[in-house]
C-alpha cells in the first residue's frame, strides 16, 4: 500500500502578542494623545497620517518622520520634548477605560498552562504593564518586552527573538497587526497571524490553534 504524507500543522509552544491593535483597540487613543500633546507646537497630526504611517513605529522614529515630513521640516527633539505630556495623557485615559479586545481574558485563561506567552510592543513598559494589571489581564503574561529593551526595534526580528528567548519557546505563534511588527515576526522565523482587527483577534487566535 503506498503512504501518503500530509502536511500537518505546527505546533506551537507560545503565543506572543503585539499589543496595540492586537491585545487592545488602543492605536486610535494613542493617536488622540500624541495629537493633542503636539498641538502648542502647531503640529497639524492627521489620523490617516497616523495610521498609515506611524502605527507600530517607535515613538522616537515617529517624531522623526512627523518632523521631516512638516512644512517646513522641525527639530524632530523638539517635538519629542512633548512626550511626556503624551505619555500622562495617555496613562490616564488608558487606566479610566483600557479598550481590551473582546473576550482577551477568556482566551488568556483558555491558553495558560497550554502555551507560554508574552506580550511584544513598541510602547514603553510603563504604559503597557498597568493598562494589563488594570484589565487583569497581567497575570496571564511570562514576559513583557516592551519598548527599547531588545537591541533593535521592529520590524528588525530583536523583540520576537527576545521573547521567545524568554519564555523558552521554540516554535511560538506571534500575533500581530501592523506592517512593522508582522515584518519582525517573519523576520524571526515564526508563524504569524494577522491580525485585521481587535474584535477578530480571539476568534482568529482560537482558529489558528485549533482549540475546541
Amino acid at each position: 500500500m503506498i503512504g501518503w504524507n500530509f502536511p500537518t500543522m505546527p505546533q506551537f509552544d507560545a503565543v506572543l502578542f503585539d499589543f496595540d491593535g492586537v491585545l487592545a483597540d488602543s492605536e486610535p487613543l494613542h493617536y488622540a494623545c500624541w495629537a493633542e500633546a503636539l498641538a502648542p507646537l502647531g503640529v497639524v497630526l492627521s489620523w490617516e497620517f497616523f495610521r498609515d504611517r506611524c502605527v507600530g513605529l517607535d515613538d522616537r522614529e515617529m517624531m522623526r518622520l512627523i518632523a521631516a515630513q512638516s512644512g517646513p521640516p522641525r527639530d524632530w527633539e523638539t517635538l519629542w520634548a512633548r512626550h511626556p505630556a503624551k505619555k500622562e495623557l495617555f496613562s490616564r485615559r488608558m487606566l479610566a477605560a483600557p479598550p481590551f479586545a473582546p473576550g482577551v481574558g477568556p482566551l488568556l485563561e483558555e491558553l495558560r498552562g497550554a502555551y507560554k506567552l508574552a506580550v511584544v510592543t513598541s510602547s514603553a513598559r510603563s504604559e503597557i504593564e498597568p493598562a494589563l494589571a488594570a484589565g487583569d489581564l497581567l497575570e496571564y503574561f511570562d514576559a513583557l518586552v516592551c519598548g527599547r529593551e531588545a537591541e533593535r526595534l521592529k520590524p528588525a526580528p530583536d523583540p520576537y527573538l527576545m521573547a521567545a528567548r524568554l519564555v523558552g519557546a521554540k516554535q511560538p505563534l506571534v500575533v500581530e497587526d501592523s506592517a512593522y511588527g508582522i515584518a519582525s515576526g517573519r523576520a524571526a522565523g515564526f508563524d504569524v497571524l494577522v491580525i485585521p482587527s481587535t474584535d477578530e483577534m480571539a476568534a482568529l487566535v482560537r482558529n489558528r490553534l485549533e482549540l475546541p
